[in-house]
């Protein structure tokens, strides 16, 4: 969606063109999209999956949720180099490499495979949601079951069995009235001020723990960093390699990134590609804007994944508790009461559903944008103008949030909602860092080349979360083996 019904944020012309910003202050006023990425990370990833992996595991996870979170951002700065290059978008320059084609290039059928399973995290986030408001405001839902018994007793059984639906249903029909009614700015906007309250109050609470009786003691921080990981079973390993794909920038906002940055206006503010040494010094001080956006935002949802894990790994871990199920918002909540006391639980809650709501909101946006390009790329629609695909991004608005919402309602359990994402997102990562990199030496303006020391970190992100990949993916399937050899010894 654009800010005005004729504007066309993806389009490059001469007369967009703008100086790129000479002082970091003024540079610090042009970030936006990675911020927009951190509303979208601080929400399933941080606050559901490593809250929850830190009470099952402890500690032992927390160099792998680091490395998580620092070593895409390699990944990531590409994809914005490129972008910013060539102003094409993600779906768009993949489709332009070589390989197998059905319509569209494989890779573009690929991600849309991954949406079909990540938008499960979508239903994770509305049912999220309306455990947390269903906490707070527990007499609506009875005395709504209660209504209906005479005139539809078979859905007053539902709502009496899963009370948190009606809430769910509320938050996805919220998300849907807020997309429809704003573009980037109001995006940008929300998610700047909802990442910072979160972030600060996450901090401060992880601040709080030792006087609240949960100390961190330097057996915990040896468990951080030891290679016990490796004895643990495929279980584990399936849960926490869900976890590497979708803290820190997961592949579904490694996709989004460039689409973000496009609307911003990083390229069109450098106007179209051409050889005049103007079209390079505006490339090179848009791109150093783009860094700097791309490494704030990764301190911002470095900061607050790992202090999520550790209220995971200190509160709910040391009493044993579980976030499971329709139970999931209420467990959580007990990783503030020793901060601040039982009267905080409340606050907690109310934060919850801003989270994430915050995350079903940004989700639905990303994934509209690109599924609006999806379709253009396959063949399926062919667009006369920016509008006719403006109204497909409106359309998907609409559609992801009651999809997800469908799924919750099926599923039940955000838990395994947003491990089915992150599983899928994290067998993906690999495959956009070796796009990354071939666009970097294939496609990427020459005169854009990033130095050396960049350049190996790249390659370092792609072995290392290569690496990652296999041996997590080896470890579920040796997990799933021997379930299904389980299965078939008792038959």
């Amino acid at each position: 969606m654009s800010d005005s019904a004729n504007f066309d944020p993806y389009a490059l012309s001469d007369l967009t063109i703008q100086a790129p910003p000479r002082s970091l202050w003024a540079a610090l006023r042009k970030i936006g999209p990675g911020i927009i990425l951190a509303g979208s990370i601080i929400g399933s990833g941080e606050l559901l999956l490593t809250t929850a992996l830190g009470a099952e595991y402890g500690f032992v996870f927390l160099w792998l949720i680091l490395f998580s979170c620092v070593i895409k951002v390699f990944v990531q700065i590409e994809l914005g180099r490129y972008a910013i290059s060539s102003g094409k978008p993600t779906l768009a320059a993949f489709n332009e490499l070589p390989g197998p084609r059905l319509g569209a290039h494989w890779l573009v059928w690929w991600w849309f495979f991954m949406l079909m399973v990540t938008v499960a995290q979508l239903g994770a986030m509305a049912g999220g949601v309306g455990q947390a408001l269903h906490l707070v405001f527990p007499k609506v839902s009875t005395g709504l079951a209660a209504w209906l018994t005479d005139a539809w007793p078979g859905m007053s059984a539902v709502i009496t069995k899963r009370p948190d639906f009606p809430w769910a249903l509320l938050a996805a029909i919220g998300a849907v009235l807020l997309l429809l009614s704003g573009g980037y700015r109001r995006i940008e906007r929300i998610t700047t001020a909802l990442v910072a309250g979160v972030t600060l109050v996450t901090v401060i609470c992880v601040g709080m723990l030792p006087g609240a009786g949960f100390p961190l003691g330097q057996a915990d921080f040896d468990q951080a960093f030891s290679l016990s990981v490796f004895g643990l079973g495929g279980a584990a390993i399936t849960q926490a390699f869900a976890a590497f794909g979708i803290t820190g920038v997961g592949a579904s906002e490694l996709y989004a990134y460039p689409y973000w940055c496009l609307e911003k206006g990083y390229a069109r503010f450098t106007g179209p590609r051409s050889d005049d040494p103007a079209w390079e010094q505006r490339a090179r001080g848009w791109l150093r804007v783009m860094y700097l956006d791309a490494w704030v935002s990764m301190i911002v949802f470095t900061i607050a994944t790992v202090a999520f894990y550790i209220l995971g790994a200190t509160v709910l871990y040391r009493q044993d508790l579980h976030p499971e199920k329709s139970q999931m918002i209420a467990t959580l909540s007990q990783m503030y009461v020793p901060s601040f006391g039982e009267w905080t639980k409340i606050f907690f809650l109310i934060g919850v559903w801003a989270v994430l709501f915050k995350t079903l909101y940004v989700a639905s946006a990303s994934n509209s944008r690109l599924s609006a390009d999806f379709l253009g790329l396959a063949g399926l629609v062919r667009y006369r103008d920016h509008d006719q695909r403006d109204g497909w991004t409106r359309r998907f608005c609409v559609f992801y949030p009651l999809f997800g919402l469908a799924l919750y309602f099926w599923l039940g359990d955000p838990k395994l909602m947003v491990v089915m994402g992150g599983f899928v997102q994290a067998a993906t990562l690999p495959l956009l860092a070796a796009c990354a990199i071939y666009l970097r030496y294939r496609r990427t303006d020459a005169r854009l080349t990033p130095s050396l020391w960049s350049d190996s970190l790249t390659w370092f992100a792609f072995w290392s979360i290569s690496i990652v990949a296999t041996y997590a993916l080896a470890q579920w399937g040796v997990k799933t083996a021997g379930e299904i050899s389980a299965y078939l010894s008792t038959k």
